[in-house]
């Protein structure tokens, strides 16, 4: 292999909230690309995926505010000024400027400056996850630098960036991805053939069988709980409160519990909220949990709810992966006919899905599944077959390792992925 380098730019690594990057990371490496990683900010997970460990990219971190290390940043603007195209980016930025006046622009100037300048020759391309603030700075870097870049899109990037700077970032990048339909529509209608669709799919490899049968509870017994779980950040658009709401409306002869993982800045809230509905008892919040815990929380449990729906100032979600873990272990997922989700699941088919923001529908399809054992069994299935079929990783990965390639000028053809 040539000495040619792909840099990899992040908002934050790692994450185990980011399981899909991680995975793509590790295949590419394993298609023979050679990664360097620049974060914008330090780990606060507490725990790692095991994947991170078998990453062998080289982690470089950003200053994540200017005023953490103004030596390196000065040490990049003196760099700066010497480069030919240090006028381009100046005017490039001071328009986005104008558009966008915040601390915060300055900022990914800055960090854009330190990349540029410690990226090093060898780094042909860099490719960025997130439109939003990590394309800003990777685009700043590239300018400047003279390199080409592309991107990944996912969902909160592509839905809260304003509609002129994602145009303007379409159009400067030299290809990009997005991982569903419904963000691939909205990039298209800013800037129609600039994007292309590469599902993050999953890599069963990382995933045991699935357990060989769930006891058939239907919540009559006391004893026999059923086993709800969602995993999901604590976040508005993840709606947890809808599914609070929908839970308060199960009769009492309804034995449930629930398993909440995933941490976040509503829990205070949400706990106060299953408190005020009576609900304490039976929800257990376990906060932020590493992989091996949640699929063992998954092959335990009997059903899988996720009532995603869009937040307040659009934030919204793509495709959630914990949708396909889920499937991987026969888990049946009652979830929203909501962004990228049914993209996967086909209500009544590998699912149930019920609208986005209704905790009438989604606790009355809570009782219907409930009472059918063998719907659930039939369904977790199908959906586990949807997978195996059509949302396997090695078509997306196969799209963006090619298009990497061809960007950093790796003529070689790339060793298939390990087993």
């Amino acid at each position: 292999m040539t000495g040619r380098r792909i840099a990899v730019v992040l908002k934050g690594y790692p994450r185990l909230s980011e399981t899909f990057i991680a995975q793509e990371i590790l295949a590419l490496e394993r298609r023979g690309l050679a990664l360097d990683i620049w974060s914008l900010r330090r780990p606060t997970d507490r725990f790692r995926h095991p994947m991170h460990d078998a990453i062998a990219a080289p982690v470089s971190y950003l200053p994540e505010y200017l005023r953490d290390d103004p030596r390196r940043v000065l040490r990049g603007l003196a760099w700066a000024c010497r480069q030919a195209r240090f006028p381009r980016l100046i005017g490039t930025f001071l328009r986005d400027l104008r558009r966008d006046p915040t601390a915060s622009r300055l900022r990914r100037l800055g960090q854009a400056l330190v990349l540029a300048r410690e990226a090093g020759p060898a780094v042909a391309h860099l490719h960025v996850h997130f439109l939003h603030t990590p394309a800003s700075v990777a685009r700043y870097a590239a300018l400047l630098g003279g390199r080409s870049w592309s991107f990944s899109a996912h969902a909160k990037d592509i839905w809260t960036t304003p509609a002129w700077e994602l145009a303007e970032k379409l159009a400067g990048a030299s290809w990009g991805v997005t991982c569903t339909r419904d963000g691939l529509a909205r990039l298209d209608a800013l800037a129609p053939g600039r994007t292309r669709l590469a599902y993050h799919g999953l890599d069963l490899a990382r995933f045991p069988a699935p357990p060989p049968a769930r006891p058939p509870r239907d919540g009559r017994e006391p004893g026999a709980p059923l086993r709800l779980l969602c995993v999901a950040r604590l976040v508005s658009k993840k709606g947890h409160d809808d599914l609070f709401a929908a839970l308060a409306t199960l009769p009492d002869g309804l034995h449930w519990r629930l398993d909440l993982i995933g941490g976040g800045e509503l829990r205070p809230a949400l706990e106060r909220l299953a408190r005020e509905r009576g609900l304490a008892d039976r929800i257990a919040f376990h906060g932020a949990l590493p992989q091996p815990e949640i699929v063992a929380a998954m092959r335990g449990a009997d059903l899988f709810v996720l009532p995603t729906k869009p937040a307040a100032g659009g934030d919204r979600d793509g495709l959630p992966n914990v949708l396909m873990e889920a499937a991987s272990q026969d888990l049946p997922i009652l979830a929203t006919a909501f962004a990228g989700t049914p993209e996967f699941i086909a209500d009544g088919v590998h699912g149930v899905l019920v609208p986005p923001g209704d905790p009438e529908a989604l606790g009355d399809a809570l009782r219907t599944l409930a009472a059918d054992p063998d719907l659930r069994r039939r369904l977790g299935q199908a959906a586990r077959h949807r997978l195996v079929q059509d949302f396997s990783e090695a078509s997306g990965i196969a799209l963006i390792a090619g298009s990497l390639a061809a960007s950093a000028g790796l003529a070689l053809p790339l060793r298939e992925e390990a087993a």
